[in-house]
């Protein structure tokens, strides 16, 4: 009887094995199968022939039990075709060869700007991933400078799986962060006499500033020159940060409004508390290496350019100039 069932076993094997190197029905059509996750290999092997993936449960269930692959299902949504052959649907399940979906966070975003795109992933509400993100004990538990998670999400295009956890999505874009300071960059880091919170808190200053990536040096240069001067940074991105987001025009009555804020550079010393947004590498840069002039004020034009001025005389000029190009 033993031998008997040895041989019925074995033949299931050799047909199940045969038939995971075929396709049951031709070219297939894709669809989108989920494995929940804790799914056991039978429900696993129920939903994909359900989905027409594979064309019997029990044949699937043998074949992996067979590859002793039952262990290595990972869940999650995946983009398969109908009739495949077992052998290819086991393939992409155990390589976990799930559906993604992009992550696109464009240099300068603030955390209130990318919280409905990470949101979209995660399957979160916006307010929450917000309120996650600007918690101040994110920073310490990423090994960021803080004062919370803002300016060291890194800008760059991520792919994700559906519903991933927002704890992953962080790790991910902390981790792009840090590959930014190379060898090179430490150096300059150490040679600024800045420490690497000023740093990226200068540079995502400079990011908001710049239309033009090739005044992000000069931009640079007029705030190291405030910075060692004692001049107040009067930086208008500082204030609209602590407002609270854009505003077409920043009028001197919103900027004394926010007069206690600690990001209001009109009314405060020295580079702020934090990072107002996520600079990407050519801003970090021109932190680091701003270039070296004598201008002590900038205003933008309407083609997005600056005019630089050394005197307050001259910045007079170059607003009445600017403001004329508006009208």
């Amino acid at each position: 009887m033993k031998t008997v069932n040895r041989r019925v076993l074995a033949g299931v094997v050799v047909v199940a094995a045969l038939l995971a190197v075929v396709t049951l029905r031709g070219p297939g059509e894709p669809v989108t199968v989920v494995i929940p996750a804790g799914a056991s290999l039978p429900q696993v092997a129920s939903i994909l022939e359900d989905h027409g993936v594979v064309g019997n449960a029990r044949f699937f269930h043998v074949y992996v039990r067979a590859r002793r692959a039952d262990r290595r299902l990972k869940a999650g949504t995946y983009q398969l075709e109908t009739g495949s052959s077992m052998a290819s649907a086991l393939r992409r399940i155990t390589r976990g060869e799930v559906v993604t979906v992009a992550l696109s966070i464009p240099e300068g975003f603030a955390i209130w700007q990318m919280a409905p795109r990470i949101a979209e992933v995660t399957g979160m509400r916006d307010s929450m991933v917000k309120d996650s993100l600007l918690v101040p004990s994110m920073a310490d538990v990423n090994g960021v400078p803080g004062p919370t998670l803002e300016g060291y999400l890194f800008p760059e295009t991520y792919f994700f799986a559906e519903g991933v956890p927002l704890g992953d999505i962080v790790a991910a874009m902390v981790e792009r962060y840090q590959e930014v300071w190379t060898p090179e960059r430490l150096a300059l880091l150490e040679a600024s006499g800045l420490d690497e919170r000023e740093v990226v808190t200068l540079a995502s200053i400079i990011q908001a500033e710049a239309r033009i990536v090739d005044e992000m040096p000069r931009i640079s240069g007029v705030y190291h020159n405030r910075i060692e001067q004692g001049w107040l940074l009067q930086a208008d991105p500082t204030v609209l940060y602590a407002l609270g987001g854009y505003r077409a025009r920043l009028l001197f009555a919103a900027i004394d409004s926010v007069e206690d804020n600690p990001y209001n550079t009109y009314a405060h010393g020295g580079i702020p508390p934090g990072p107002i947004g996520s600079p990407g590498e050519l801003a970090i840069d021109a932190a680091l290496s701003p270039e070296e002039h004598d201008f002590m004020f900038f205003v933008a034009r309407p083609d997005g350019s600056h005019a630089f001025s050394r005197s307050l005389s001259e910045h007079n000029s170059a607003k009445e100039e600017a403001q004329a190009g508006r009208d």
